[in-house]
């Protein structure tokens, strides 16, 4: 995926007899990473999720793990009105993002239709009977935005067992329980205009933090674009520098991070509020605002805290996984 991923694990040294037990759960976690990547790479041939996206207009059967993501992809688009989309695919190739980061390989997929009716969405059936993937039209889905808070979740799942430790994929992060001090993990929010600096920690037991920057993959093809892009223009968005979100699961809090990105400060706290979710977003005049749970919760410093925005709901997805509205 592109990144170093570390696991911490607290605690004594586990008994001779439990030792071996021990290692195969952390590799076991460690190996989710590379099912991941092998299963929903938009930049290897081999990948099941680039098979999907050649085969147009007829219901695809997929493995586990492809389905999921997809379905909870959608499911998120449908919650944040596109404002997250995982057909972006190909305009993320027209801006440079089309380089596998171990090989240096470029990757081109053929031209379609999509410059004359940019695609959405919209245009990917699911089958939960089924579970089969249909696209309507010639399209590139990217998962980016999901796929590793997601096998930092299966990672997570691998060591229940254990009642303290630390996920650090790239910046998507799970902390369980305590550090070596008993206390809830301190985690460090980058600062998105000062490279080595922190703008701000905040402290978490038993949930996922996942930031998305303007400041982590500039195009090669656009001067000032970056690797988030509005689905509705396929243009950077610009009013916001950096977006922390504090949540159950690390897919939900990548995918929440990266809809608030495009939403800006207003709509993207009232997302947070509507989901039950926390998060903090910095403008790149390095405003920050926050919702009310980050600073009770999670003892962030002094950042402004902006009134519920008010909007139309969107629909709410009736068996999505990890997204649900606050009760």
């Amino acid at each position: 995926m592109g990144t170093l991923v570390t696991i911490h694990v607290v605690g004594g040294i586990p008994a001779p007899e439990n030792a071996g037990e021990t290692s195969q759960s952390i590799d076991r976690a460690f190996a989710w990473f590379q099912a991941v990547e092998d299963c929903c790479s938009r930049f290897d041939s081999r990948s099941e999720l680039v098979q999907l996206c050649a085969q147009v207009g007829d219901p695809i059967a997929v493995g586990p793990l492809l389905y999921q993501l997809v379905q909870f992809a959608l499911a998120v688009a449908e919650e944040t009105g596109g404002a997250f989309d995982p057909t972006v695919g190909r305009r993320m190739e027209d801006r440079g993002f089309n380089r596998h980061y171990r090989t240096g390989e470029v990757r081109r997929a053929p031209e379609s239709d999509a410059s004359v009716k940019p695609v959405d969405y919209r245009d990917v059936r699911i089958d939960s009977k089924r579970k089969t993937i249909t696209l309507l039209r010639p399209l590139i889905l990217d998962l980016g935005a999901v796929a590793k808070g997601f096998a930092v979740d299966l990672a997570a799942r691998e060591l229940r067992s254990f009642a303290n430790f630390a996920i650090n994929a790239g910046g998507d992060l799970y902390l369980s329980g305590r550090n070596e001090r008993a206390e809830d993990w301190s985690i460090g929010i980058r600062h998105p205009r000062r490279d080595g600096e922190l703008i701000d920690s905040i402290r978490v037991s038993h949930r996922a933090v996942c930031t998305s920057g303007d400041y982590e993959r500039r195009s090669s093809a656009e001067p000032g674009a970056h690797h988030i892009l509005d689905p509705s223009t396929g243009v950077s968005p610009q009013a916001v520098a950096s977006v922390t979100v504090v949540a159950p699961s690390a897919v939900l809090a990548d995918a929440l991070a990266t809809a608030a990105f495009v939403l800006g400060p207003s709509a993207g706290l009232a997302l947070f509020e509507r989901l039950g979710v926390d998060g903090l977003i910095i403008t790149p005049a390095l405003e920050r605002f926050a919702t009310r749970g980050m600073a009770r919760d999670y003892q962030l410093g002094n950042s402004a805290i902006l009134p519920h925005a008010q909007g139309t709901a969107h629909h709410r997805p009736g068996d999505s996984p990890g997204v649900r509205r606050a009760r």
